[in-house]
């Protein structure tokens, strides 16, 4: 159970770094991802509770389990972008994005920013960061590679 609610963790922490901007919308699911399971946070907790008592005031009680069933879906369903974030903040860039991510590092620096050292092999979280201090400081011509 830990590794689950440690990899949540990790999903939140991700959701509230990675730079929701239009230009990266395209080269990345994680802007869908993350407006989903914002959305998800919002609407479902309500929804499932509006499934289970309608079924209780005007249904039949047979299908109750069957509505409780589906509210449970609707309650995980954010959960599950959780999940999803915090997995892939935890994934090796693949070669062509880990070498934009020294490009952009190395922008970032020759432009004065302090950054932590760069990472060898960094992960999409490393990524999110150095974007986010990209679209903060520079223009977004580098998002066009």
């Amino acid at each position: 159970m830990s590794v689950f609610k440690n990899t949540l963790y990790k999903g939140q922490h991700y959701m509230q770094r990675w730079p929701m901007k239009k230009e990266l919308a395209a080269r990345f699911p994680e802007n869908r991802v993350i407006a989903a399971t914002k959305l998800g946070f919002k609407t479902m907790p309500p929804l499932a509770i509006l499934t289970v008592m309608m079924q209780y005031l005007y249904g039949d009680m047979q299908q109750l389990p069957a509505s409780i069933a589906i509210a449970l879906l609707f309650i995980t369903l954010p959960i599950q972008g959780l999940f999803w974030l915090g997995k892939r903040s935890g994934e090796l860039l693949p070669v062509s994005l880990a070498s934009w991510y020294h490009e952009l590092y190395q922008g970032l620096v020759t432009q004065g920013c302090e950054l932590e050292p760069a990472k060898k092999n960094p992960h999409y979280s490393e990524l999110a960061d150095i974007l986010g201090s990209a679209f903060k400081r520079m223009d977004k011509a580098f998002t066009v590679k």
